[in-house]
């Protein structure tokens, strides 16, 4: 297990991961999701296809006392999970498209996930396996969308990040309970165009639909050096496990 694995530090060293070494790897995007999550001490939290964990162990980190959930397909991965979150992070090895009655019969404070990306009918598959089955979508967006909906208490919170380009899709499959939406583009540099959202919604919300001002990443408007260029925000969120304000 040892030479298939690597141990990597996020949030500065708070968070302590073991990846595979190769195959799908968790980054950036797992904690801008976390850090979105404006969750509670003793909440209950659901994380749909969590990997090795990285979202909800980074959530955890900035806020103690929450009940975990994860639930992920490839059973590397969620050994990884488990190894990487211990006894209080509960990790569920199974398909989205067919959980366990016990799971269905539970609902969640915050339910957040972070999709495969690629719909693999305009792009072309990932090497290896787990991989692919990480970034390449085979289940439709729409049901993980509908997925992580159905498992949210009243006036729970849905977190997701994806794509830009896949927003229209995200809105059009959220069901009809889901109000309060907001989204939160997210550029790599000023006068770039959005490539992520972070979408966040909450079942029978009321307040007006919210497209938030871009989050810019990087500071300057191209790539000079090597160097860590991250704005002050994002610096602070993915070295202190800061919180991402809307």
């Amino acid at each position: 297990m040892t030479e298939e694995v690597t141990r990597d530090a996020f949030l500065g060293g708070r968070v302590q991961l073991w990846q595979p070494r190769d195959g799908f790897r968790a980054g950036n995007d797992s904690v801008l999701l976390a850090a979105s999550v404006s969750a509670s001490q003793g909440q209950t939290v659901l994380d749909l296809g969590c990997g090795v964990g990285a979202a909800a162990l980074c959530l955890r980190a900035r806020v103690p006392g929450l009940r975990l959930t994860g639930v992920e397909i490839q059973p590397r991965d969620a050994a990884l999970a488990r190894r990487n979150g211990g006894p209080a992070f509960e990790v569920i090895t199974a398909d989205i498209a067919a959980l366990p009655p016990t799971l269905l019969q539970r609902q969640f404070d915050h339910v957040l996930t972070n999709p495969p990306y690629y719909d693999r009918r305009a792009s072309r598959s990932a090497l290896g396996t787990e991989r692919e089955c990480a970034l390449g979508e085979t289940t439709p967006l729409s049901f993980w969308v509908k997925a992580a909906c159905k498992r949210l208490r009243p006036k729970g919170y849905l977190h997701l990040i994806h794509l830009a380009e896949r927003l229209p899709d995200i809105l059009d499959a959220l069901p009809s309970g889901m109000g309060s939406v907001e989204v939160l583009p997210i550029a790599a540099r000023t006068g770039r165009s959005a490539d992520r959202i972070i979408l966040r919604a909450r079942k029978n919300g009321r307040a007006a639909f919210t497209l938030h001002s871009p989050l810019i990443m990087h500071e300057g408007a191209d790539h000079v050096s090597d160097a860590e260029s991250y704005v002050a925000e994002v610096r602070a969120v993915l070295r202190d496990g800061a919180a991402l304000e809307f």
